[in-house]
């Protein structure tokens, strides 16, 4: 027998599956209404890997200046 918790849940989850549906279907019929839509995806994935890259460079050197200075940087 189920729970109360349980009914409610399963009605819960039923109605976000059909909003998600919902608005899948309204972001699907906007993008065929507006086929440019900015940027293309490669573009933005090689922006987003030359900022990570550049991230961990400059992690890597400042763990690199640690390292190399540990405990004379701060005045031991």
């Amino acid at each position: 027998m189920r729970s109360p918790l349980h009914l409610k849940a399963a009605v819960a989850l039923t109605m976000l599956a059909a909003a998600l549906q919902s608005h899948l279907h309204e972001v699907q019929a906007q993008a065929r209404s507006q086929r440019d839509r900015g940027d293309g995806p490669i573009p933005t994935v090689i922006i987003l890997l030359a900022t990570i890259a550049g991230a961990a460079m400059i992690a890597g050197t400042l763990a690199a200046v640690y390292g190399k200075y540990n405990g004379k940087i701060m005045g031991k």
